[in-house]
């Protein structure tokens, strides 16, 4: 699969790229589960290796990329997108790179300190808040009516999925991480699709490349603190578990991502990447034997529903603008 740069990418592409994300990023957490069972390895240590094995692997596929494009046959030449100035290009990169960096930590600070279901319901869910705030404010973007039902539908959703199972204890502390965790995430989608509005926002695989370098530079003091290298008699399953970890649910889910969100509305990709606790829960069912609630199906059932009528909702709005 080919990330270009430029508008080439249709809006129906983009949102199946996001939603592929989405179900992927869900898949993470369930395989760190099952490092956190085998190891001691702790969440900012995994949460570097990630970094560090999707840059390896995207590395990887950008010298693939490279080799190609020398070896390909000349073609009659193509209308090229405006190419990007210098500073322009890095302001995107710092500012994915930390944007990811502060994302990733201070979601883990903020699950160890008040907990896994407060910290998620808080850091998703105040996202599309921050999202749609943030792209009403830098773009002009419009919710209407529908969409505003579709965001407040999707929250519903979250909230039943994540606290249906049971309660959490709230903590001051761990609710600013959480929110700060959100701010993070908010900037990312809104960077990532202010620069991506006239064409130029760059090509998706090498933004995830830069990325990821700079979130394992961020990522790497706290790392170090808690502990590199895992304690396990299970070596063989934990590296294979990582190695998934950066494949997956890292280097495909976020070039994916990156991809995908300079196409369609901020509001939209952030409710369309709710899907990731849609996929955990079911993962959590079916391979982790978790037992299914009735929060959980409900929760996953009006997510479903709310993701459903906002990608709709986005396409006939693409059509209409076609015409």
């Amino acid at each position: 699969m080919t990330l270009s740069a430029g508008p080439v990418v249709s809006v129906g592409r983009s949102l199946l790229y996001l939603i592929v994300a989405g179900v992927a990023w869900g898949t993470a957490g369930a395989a760190a589960s099952l490092v956190f069972r085998v190891s001691d390895l702790g969440p900012l240590a995994l949460s570097f290796w990630r970094c560090v094995g999707g840059l390896v692997l995207l590395l990887g596929a950008v010298a693939v990329r490279r080799g190609r494009r020398r070896t390909a046959p000349r073609t009659a030449p193509r209308t090229a997108p405006a190419a990007e100035s210098r500073r322009r290009r890095v302001v995107r990169v710092v500012g994915t790179g930390l944007g990811l960096t502060l994302f990733q930590s201070a979601y883990f600070a903020a699950v160890e300190a008040t907990g896994l279901a407060v910290a998620t319901v808080i850091t998703l869910g105040a996202g599309p808040v921050l999202i749609a705030l943030g792209a009403r404010l830098t773009m002009g973007e419009r919710l209407g009516g529908g969409g505003i039902t579709a965001v407040a539908g999707a929250l519903t959703g979250l909230a039943v999925l994540v606290l249906g199972g049971g309660t959490g204890e709230v903590r001051p502390a761990g609710v600013a991480l959480a929110v700060l965790s959100a701010g993070g995430y908010a900037a990312i989608t809104l960077l990532t699709r202010w620069l991506g509005r006239d064409g130029r926002g760059g090509d998706a695989l090498t933004t995830t490349v830069w990325a990821f370098a700079i979130g394992a530079a961020g990522l790497l003091p706290m790392a170090v603190a808690e502990g590199l290298v895992p304690g396990t008699a299970e070596l063989a399953q934990v590296l294979g578990l990582l190695a998934y970890i950066a494949a997956i649910p890292t280097a495909l889910a976020y070039a994916l991502y990156f991809a995908g969100a300079a196409v369609v509305r901020a509001a939209t990709v952030s409710v369309i990447m709710l899907l990731e606790p849609v996929s955990a829960a079911v993962i959590a069912v079916t391979v982790l034997g978790e037992r299914l609630t009735v929060g959980t199906a409900v929760g996953t059932l009006v997510l479903l529903a709310a993701v459903g009528g906002l990608a709709v909702g986005e396409a006939r709005g693409a059509a209409v603008g076609a015409v």
